[in-house]
């Protein structure tokens, strides 16, 4: 997870094998993403969905998506 004001551009760089820490596991593909209007609720949220709570929200947003790649 992190944040970034040009999504596409930091798309290409993991794709590229730009960033150290993602470049094993290429290609990436975006399947969810959130906007915010300024880096203070950004971080706020980024922090809150490192949590447990936040992380088992994304689970259920993104788990259709998920249980049709099982299939």
């Amino acid at each position: 997870m992190g944040y970034t004001k040009d999504l596409r551009k930091r798309l290409i760089e993991h794709n590229q094998g730009l960033n150290k820490s993602t470049k094993p596991y290429r290609p990436w593909e975006l399947i969810y993403y959130e906007a915010c209007l300024n880096k203070k609720d950004t971080k706020r949220r980024e922090k809150y969905l490192k949590t447990t709570q936040g992380q088992r929200l994304l689970k259920r947003r993104l788990k259709e998506y998920f249980f049709e790649l099982s299939i």
